[in-house]
């Protein structure tokens, strides 16, 4: 992307797509090591929580597949992948920017488990982001063999051979998370580059970074949706691959929607409003799904702060539904701040502006 470009030092500062997903790891991890009362948490916490085990696709448990990767084993394991995803997240993102950075690092995690599934032949329990952390270094080789990331090979041969030497010192580490994760970046940023030089001919916008992050999100969510089957409700009897074909076409019409009012005179002030509203809408129908699933005859979990979260909600899940959805449009409100002034002071400048960006792109 032009407007993202690695430094050719050996240590790139991270930026706000690795600060949040570094945030959100502490954040679980500690938790269960609180629960667990040390540095290290048991594995029949670490089940409870969202380890990925030998038999969880086939039961369906496809909530595993990103659980995973936000828990730890003992306090060293998290702070050896958090070293390696300051190490290397801040290259890519520099990069790429914060909505392809965290795609990338979605997939590795995803495709990671999955790979680890399918090499382990006996039971085992995985939790970890080093599935993960390893896709942010596939797709940082991915883009140096594209001649599109100015570091020399020994950034590679230094930080693989980190990598390698991390992994070694465990006895109980999952090569084929690793493995699959590396794998699974690679080729994640390869076909973004191809989707990248796909949209000079599809799209007539640039998008701003902070609407692709929201565009990302929202795609997440209605993924989630679809999975846990949801989207029933809205076409009843109908197949799952039909629905699924729906909401791939329903997201490229809304994306092909937005490139167009971008295109228009304070278009950009008008797509900011817009996913303020979409993220209200998606809080109230998590919290309509949150409400049937968990409210319903719950165990408590043991955690007290979120035993008292869950029983606030669960008394009146309208009420604390509508607020963190007005709390989500005032939060993306201010965190693009930026942009909707520039939408609102819009003349015509901003929509011209960003069909010309679109049109000098060439991939990543």
């Amino acid at each position: 992307m032009a407007t993202y470009r690695a430094s050719p030092g050996f240590f790139e500062v991270p930026h706000a797509a690795v600060y949040a997903v570094m945030t959100a790891t502490v954040l679980v991890s500690g938790l269960c090591f609180i629960q667990a009362g040390g540095s290290q948490a048991p594995s029949e916490l670490l089940f409870r929580y969202g380890g990925m085990y030998s038999t969880a696709l086939a039961r369906h448990e496809y909530w595993r597949l990103f659980a995973y990767g936000f828990l730890h084993v003992s306090f060293l394991h998290l702070a050896t992948n958090m070293l390696c995803l300051v190490l290397w997240g801040g290259h890519l993102e520099n990069r790429v920017g914060p909505a392809y950075f965290l795609i990338i690092y979605v997939c590795a995690m995803v495709f990671g488990a999955i790979a680890g599934n399918i090499i382990h032949s006996t039971p085992y329990l995985t939790v970890g982001a080093s599935g993960a952390t390893s896709g942010i270094l596939g797709a940082l080789l991915s883009l140096w063999i594209l001649g599109k990331l100015d570091v020399g090979f020994d950034f590679f041969a230094i930080n693989i051979g980190l990598n390698i030497a991390f992994a070694i010192s465990s006895a109980r580490i999952d090569w084929g998370v690793h493995l699959g994760g590396f794998a699974a970046g690679l080729i994640a940023c390869a076909l973004l580059d191809l989707v990248e030089k796909a949209n000079a001919y599809v799209l007539r916008c640039k998008f701003p970074e902070v609407v692709k992050v929201d565009l990302a999100l929202l795609a997440g969510a209605a993924v989630l949706f679809l999975w846990t089957g949801q989207a029933q409700a809205l076409a009843p009897g109908a197949p799952g691959w039909v629905a699924a074909i729906g909401f791939a076409g329903a997201g490229c019409a809304v994306v092909k929607l937005i490139d167009l009012v971008l295109s228009i005179k304070k278009g950009l002030a008008v797509v900011i409003l817009a996913l303020a509203c979409a993220n209200a809408a998606c809080v109230m129908l998590g919290g309509r799904a949150l409400a049937s699933a968990a409210c319903i005859a719950r165990q408590p979990g043991g955690l007290l702060p979120l035993d008292n979260l869950l029983d606030t909600f669960c008394a009146n899940p309208l009420l604390v539904s509508g607020l963190v959805a007005a709390a989500a449009i005032a939060v993306t409100l201010l965190v693009c701040s930026r942009e909707l002034h520039r939408g609102i002071a819009d003349v015509g400048f901003v929509a011209t502006s960003l069909r010309a960006e679109r049109s000098r792109r060439d991939g990543l």
